[in-house]
């Protein structure tokens, strides 16, 4: 076992690290990495998600791993607001510790473990950063945004924005609502619901196109895993090894152990289980670095903490796949 374990695994760090190698020896400059990234993102992954999720029919979806991962990334997204206050890094960092990179390195490292049937259910689990965790983490920095403003009217500090808190809460629904909407036509959740819709239909992808598809499904894998090591290569941790390293913990071993937790007692068991506490244990998504620049709060402390997530979710994956096993 350790060694079918190992095998599943290596892979994933061998393309790690030619693309870490790459970026370091400084082959390829930031143009090339952003071209890559647009073309895995924007043709390659939406041929894989369609293509997969065309054959998958509803009765054979299972809703306890979608429940166990909201559930899960409900409760640790909270409890970070709690435990650091209800402010802006506060909500960042709860989306840190909750947003894994389940598309760049949870599809080929869940493709190669355990194959179709893992990639099913990861799929399932995929939408809930876009059309759940962004949306909600969206409303939560709008209305933290709007209490500092309507803080800083009250010094009578001049203020971006007005309305009082009220009007900040329908505001931040408002947004809400429209980065639920960009989420759903995102290149990873629409492709999800198109294939899964197409897969009712009863019809087949002609075996032409079908092939055609595949291979472009064969080819994100190792690009996604390459461009990891790029990013990797670029992503000094320095002095924030601390508190970065604090952020880590938390997503690359509380949360999976939460997600363990949660899906055996919702009766979970066998491959949907494996893959859930998978995909917790899997490191910071990029998406988080956005919204930390976007709201102007911990954009170092989040770089930090992606590049260490992605190193230490690696034995931490492996540990999962030997407790639970690869195919």
């Amino acid at each position: 076992m350790p060694l079918q374990v190992l095998s599943a695994l290596m892979p994933v760090v061998l393309l790690i690290a030619v693309g870490f190698g790459i970026g370091r020896m400084g082959w390829l400059g930031p143009s090339w990495v952003k071209r890559l990234s647009t073309l895995a993102f924007g043709v390659l992954t939406p041929v894989l998600l369609f293509r997969t999720m065309s054959r998958v029919h509803l009765e054979q979806l299972d809703p306890q791993p979608a429940l166990a991962y909201m559930l899960t990334l409900g409760l640790a997204f909270v409890g970070m607001l709690v435990w650091r206050g209800f402010n802006r890094t506060a909500a960042v960092l709860a989306l840190g510790v909750t947003y894994s990179n389940a598309v760049m390195i949870g599809i080929p490292l869940v493709a190669m473990a355990w194959g179709e049937a893992g990639l099913v259910t990861l799929f399932t689990l995929i939408p809930i950063h876009s059309l759940v965790l962004l949306t909600i983490a969206t409303m939560a920095l709008e209305v933290v945004l709007a209490r500092e403003q309507l803080a800083l009217r009250r010094q009578g500090a001049p203020a971006a924005d007005g309305g009082g808190l009220s009007g900040a809460v329908v505001r931040a629904m408002t947004v809400g609502a429209r980065a639920f909407g960009r989420a759903l036509v995102h290149p990873v959740p629409l492709p999800i619901l198109a294939g899964l819709a197409f897969a009712q239909t009863g019809w087949q992808i002609p075996s032409p196109l079908d092939e055609g598809m595949r291979w472009l499904g064969l080819a994100f894998g190792p690009l996604a895993l390459l461009l990891v090591g790029l990013s990797l290569a670029r992503s000094p941790i320095g002095a924030l090894m601390r508190p970065a390293l604090g952020l880590c913990l938390i997503k690359n071993l509380a949360v999976p152990v939460l997600a363990c937790g949660m899906g055996w007692l919702l009766g979970m068991r066998g491959l949907p289980l494996t893959v859930l506490t998978a995909t917790a244990a899997l490191p910071i998504g990029a998406n988080v670095f956005l919204f930390s620049q976007r709201y102007g709060v911990a954009q170092d402390l989040v770089t930090a903490g992606v590049a260490l997530s992605t190193l230490l979710s690696l034995p931490g994956i492996l540990v999962v796949m030997l407790l639970f096993g690869a195919s």
